[in-house]
């Protein structure tokens, strides 16, 4: 596929030239700003592709917290934003929240023991992160007059901090503490990964990144986030563009 047709693929599903969309032109002038928190992953990135089909301003954060794998996803989803190139995405905004000096010993900072694919979901959890997402960001947003938060867990989630509960309380919390009116959404709430791959088909899904333990810039192929990425593009039977380095 070449580089030009695949882009304007990305810009007519971002523009989304319906006449529904042409008819609600007015309305969106009129809508309030939001923030989607993006991680350069599959989810995030459709996430944010999609409110800026429907929203006036969108300003996509990334929250900073000493990961192994950030600089990777940082570099991807540059790629990602400037391959989108939608007028309503403000710059990104990187946000510093470095958890070493709490998670000094964990797979996510050491980069050693990374659940592998076998691993239950369980493996995978990162404490707090929902929690330490949304505290920042929620300032951010206060600071700016930003009414709404959107992130993108999926139905899968077994965490507690991706709970409806969690983030009803959330909200509630930061809108005291803040004195801002705050609203806390999660539209992929109800879906799979391989249907967000489905909603997303359109868009370079390749420079995206879903990566524990990655090797250079490229995924390793091995690890729990890369056998779940294979699987769902698998099951959305769309073609999976992405190199992993490893291909089993």
């Amino acid at each position: 596929m070449s580089g030009s047709y695949e882009r304007k693929r990305v810009e007519n599903f971002v523009a989304s030239p319906t006449p529904l969309a042409y008819a609600r032109s007015h309305e969106m002038k009129s809508r309030p700003s939001i923030c989607v928190l993006v991680s350069g992953g599959l989810d995030s990135c459709v996430l944010l592709a999609e409110m800026a089909r429907t929203q006036r301003k969108v300003f996509p954060v990334f929250v900073r917290k000493g990961f192994k794998w950030e600089t990777t996803e940082m570099f991807w989803l540059r790629k990602f934003l400037k391959r989108l190139d939608s007028p309503a995405i403000e710059p990104l905004h990187v946000i510093s929240l470095p958890m070493d000096d709490v998670l000094e010993n964990h797979w996510s900072q050491t980069g050693k023991r990374v659940p592998h694919a076998q691993t239950p979901d369980a493996a995978v959890y990162l404490p707090g992160r929902n929690l330490l997402l949304l505290s920042k960001t929620a300032v951010f947003c206060a600071l700016r007059n930003i009414p709404t938060i959107a992130l993108a867990p999926l139905n899968h989630n077994p965490f507690a901090d991706a709970s409806p509960q969690f983030f009803r309380q959330f909200q509630s919390l930061a809108t005291h503490a803040l004195g801002h009116s705050l609203k806390i959404i999660v539209p992929f709430r109800r879906l799979s990964k391989s249907q967000v791959i489905q909603r997303g088909k359109y868009l370079p899904l390749h420079l995206t990144f879903s990566c524990f333990a990655p090797r250079g810039r490229l995924h390793c192929g091995r690890c729990n986030k890369c056998a779940e990425r294979k699987r769902a593009f698998r099951e959305a039977s769309v073609s999976d563009r992405t190199v992993y380095l490893s291909k089993r």
